[in-house]
């Protein structure tokens, strides 16, 4: 190996809890040579994000610590840095791709403003000069018309253009290393295989170095030339990409690899399977307004004219883009948001009953959120927050029923029970998940949407919720529409799928014959990018 461009050596970190110090990361090492790409990978908790952090020092000081260790870039100690010294490195230096852009993003602030003051600080560019140069980022993350979207805010442009913005951020002043932390979880996985095509052209051209932390090992496969594994703070085995992908060594590394989702679609429902919910011709647009009376003049069509069937005892895969309307499909289906056309839900027409008629049919169409972190108040304990809807639907319950039903939900997705008086930031992100989906079981439901349940999750923590999820509806009979940018989770859980595609379907069918043969040249594109491990 060449001289490194970044060395960590024998680096721990503790937190103070309290009275007590936890350590999260207890002595990690390792190298990084100029234009090569290191990964690190394991599940959440195995502390690779903080080590990530601590390399540019960014975690919460004084509450973190570095009991021993040092970060050494370019022969100087980043931990033993004054903040003169580390501001010339962040983002110069150094860039850092988050996981989660709009705890990254200032809301307040423009898209132009943001990546532009990147260059000012760092480059001094001025206004005009800064502004070219935010268009060519822009449009070499993939963001089309970049020059409608320098007056847009965070909140007004898609998760996979808000992660894109991202990018062009940590790349604005051409770094030497960029640590990039989860980069592509939250995108449509064409949109994953362009930034992940576009960062090895960048780090081609510029000779940039990469730290790649992901829990997706087909990422790794495809971006990494080293990886180390991580597990409770420490690296527990290391090696180059080919050697640990042929020939693991450590139990744990056998396990991350070996959590792989099946390939096997299970079977369609049969067609004289019952009816659960039938939608006809659903149209979902949104009115564009202009001017100072704000008159209408044109509408986004979210969904436009979708008609899909959905039977008992099956999974429906809706697979799609961001921005492909598979989510406003399922928030109109549960008449969440206005739209025109049929909703029939067990042989009951929903679409002209109003807030009060759909209250006895909320208990029996429940919902999972993509985001958990978003969803569970984080002023309620795990067991308020299942038994809310208990509360709602289900008034004759007395407390000592509602606790024993809030026990049994926990115990079917495998949490224990005792854990229900503890409040969510308390649990991992899969466990959160879990108590998502307790929260919409606790109320016995016959149909169940879930809208990007596993996009967040690790590998084998995906397994884990897909095994979860496939049992409790073998059990209860239960109907899932599954909403999912991953098609490698939609092949393991949906009988049939629905490739959506402008708020129109484009394609549909079992979805064996979908991805065995896709007739459609956008799902051909899906498919071609999502099961293309490099």
């Amino acid at each position: 190996m060449t001289t490194p461009l970044l060395a960590v050596e024998d680096l721990e970190v503790a937190f103070r809890v309290g009275e007590r110090s936890v350590a999260a990361v207890k002595g990690v090492s390792f190298a990084v040579a100029p234009g090569e790409t290191l990964a690190l990978v394991g599940e959440s908790g195995s502390g690779k994000s903080v080590t990530a952090l601590s390399v540019l020092r960014l975690l919460p000081y004084p509450a973190a610590s570095h009991p021993r260790g040092r970060v050494l870039y370019k022969g100087e100690d980043l931990l033993a840095a004054d903040e003169k010294a580390l501001r010339r490195v962040r983002g110069n230096g150094i860039s850092m791709i988050f996981q989660e852009p709009m705890t990254s993003l200032n809301p307040l602030h423009t898209i132009e403003k943001q990546i532009s003051e990147v260059l000012s600080i760092h480059r001094g560019l001025g206004r005009a000069a800064a502004r070219r140069r935010v268009l060519d980022l822009l449009e070499a993350v993939g963001i089309d018309a970049p020059e409608t979207r320098l007056g847009a805010f965070p909140h007004q442009i898609s998760g996979g253009q808000r992660q894109r913005v991202m990018i062009a951020m940590a790349l604005a002043c051409e770094p030497d290393l960029l640590i990039a932390d989860e980069p592509t979880t939250a995108l449509d996985v064409t949109v994953q295989a362009q930034i992940l095509t576009l960062l090895k052209e960048l780090q081609a051209r510029l000779g940039m170095a990469m730290i790649f932390i992901t829990h997706d090992l087909g990422i790794v496969r495809r971006m990494a030339d080293r990886v180390c594994v991580m597990q409770n703070g420490e690296i527990v085995e290391r090696g180059t990409t080919e050697a640990l992908f042929a020939a693991p060594q450590h139990a744990y590394t056998k396990q991350l690899l070996s959590s792989q989702l099946s390939d096997a679609a299970p079977p369609a429902a049969r067609d004289d399977a019952e009816t659960v919910m039938a939608i006809d011709d659903l149209k979902v647009w949104f009115p564009i307004k202009r001017g100072l009376f704000k008159r209408v003049v044109g509408h986004i069509k979210a969904v436009d004219g979708v008609s899909v069937t959905v039977r008992a005892g099956e999974t429906l895969g809706i697979v799609g883009e961001s921005g492909s309307g598979k989510t406003t499909l399922g928030l109109a289906a549960l008449r969440l948001i206005a739209s025109e056309g049929r909703i029939v839900f067990l042989g009951e027409e929903l679409q002209r009953k109003g807030s009060r008629a759909m209250r006895p049919y909320r208990a029996d169409m429940q919902v999972v959120f993509q985001d958990p972190y978003g969803s569970l108040s984080p002023r309620m304990t795990v067991g308020d927050i299942i038994a809310e809807g208990l509360r709602v639907h289900d008034k004759g319950l007395s407390d000592r029923g509602r606790d024993e039903r809030v026990v049994t939900a926990l115990t079917e997705v495998g949490l224990d029970p005792e854990t229900r008086h503890r409040y969510p930031h308390e649990f991992s992100g899969g466990q959160r998940q879990r108590i998502a989906i307790a929260r919409a079981l606790v109320l016995e439901p016959k149909f169940l949407i879930l809208d990007e349940p596993t996009s967040a999750l690790d590998m084998s923590v995906q397994a884990q919720i897909v095994d979860l999820l496939r049992g409790l509806q073998a059990r209860h009979g239960l109907t899932y529409v599954f909403i999912s940018h991953n098609l490698r989770v939609v092949r393991a859980m949906a009988g049939r799928v629905v490739v959506m595609q402008g708020g129109k379907i484009v394609e549909q069918g079992p979805t064996a014959e979908i991805f065995e043969k896709p007739s459609h040249p956008y799902t051909q594109t899906l498919l071609a990018a999502a099961l293309d491990d490099g």
